[in-house]
């Protein structure tokens, strides 16, 4: 999908979009794109599906046709640990039932991941010149991660707002109250690339379909009434 361009030919404004290869992600990017010219950052943080996270994310950049795709690697995460995502003495664990989900924050939170991801992303959007940046935070139907709420993204903004050269630059959330089935429509009908997204915690090959992400992820395609492109283990 080829990123569309303005009507009167004039030269469009750019944006950075994080881009983690997931399906949230994807469809900021081509939400995105359809208003700027995209420039995408992935970031490699010692994630147990590093290696898919980051094919996924250059097959969704160049599916969308960004201007840069911009990977970088970040390794205090997996130094630190804490996290079921970057400290293998931690086992990722499978989906609880359903009523529980998002009730707690689950061992697969990353310790203030966004703060450092959103901190790249406005270095980036300085240097481009770029007055938004776009990230796939969802607040409802997830895992209640305590960096996808909307006070966070105000809060952060403000931030850049009082720490940055001219403080126009904003960060947008164009999921964030959405339900997953509904990303999920969004992403069909505007022709985000699905079935290039990953979202697996544990699978780099096949998702596993059992650990509280596959579990979010098939429950919002089957709520919106399609078939998830992707191949999973456990289904």
């Amino acid at each position: 999908m080829a990123a569309a361009q303005p009507a009167d030919g004039g030269v469009r404004s750019r944006a950075v979009v994080c881009l983690s290869g997931g399906m949230d992600s994807a469809v900021c990017l081509a939400l995105a794109a359809r208003e700027y010219d995209v420039y995408a950052l992935h970031f490699s943080y010692g994630q147990r599906t590093e290696r898919r996270e980051l094919a996924s994310a250059r097959a969704v950049a160049q599916a969308v046709g960004v201007r840069q795709f911009l990977p970088l690697r970040v390794d205090l995460f997996r130094q630190i640990g804490g996290s079921a995502l970057t400290d293998p003495s931690i086992a990722v664990p499978d989906a609880p039932p359903a009523e529980q989900i998002g009730q707690h924050v689950p061992v697969t939170y990353v310790p203030f991941r966004n703060a450092h991801f959103l901190a790249s992303a406005v270095s980036w959007a300085e240097v481009l010149g770029a007055a938004r940046i776009y990230i796939g935070a969802v607040e409802q139907d997830s895992s209640g991660y305590p960096d996808c709420r909307p006070a966070y993204y105000d809060a952060f903004n403000t931030l850049i707002e009082r720490g940055t050269r001219d403080g126009q630059i904003r960060i947008v959330t164009p999921l964030i109250d959405k339900k997953k089935s509904e990303i999920v429509r969004l992403g069909l009908e505007i022709g985000a690339p699905l079935g290039a997204t990953w979202s697996c915690y544990s699978g780099e090959d096949e998702a596993c379909g059992t650990c509280e992400s596959c579990v979010l992820r098939l429950r919002a395609f089957a709520t919106a009434g399609f078939d998830d492109p992707i191949s999973y283990a456990a289904r």
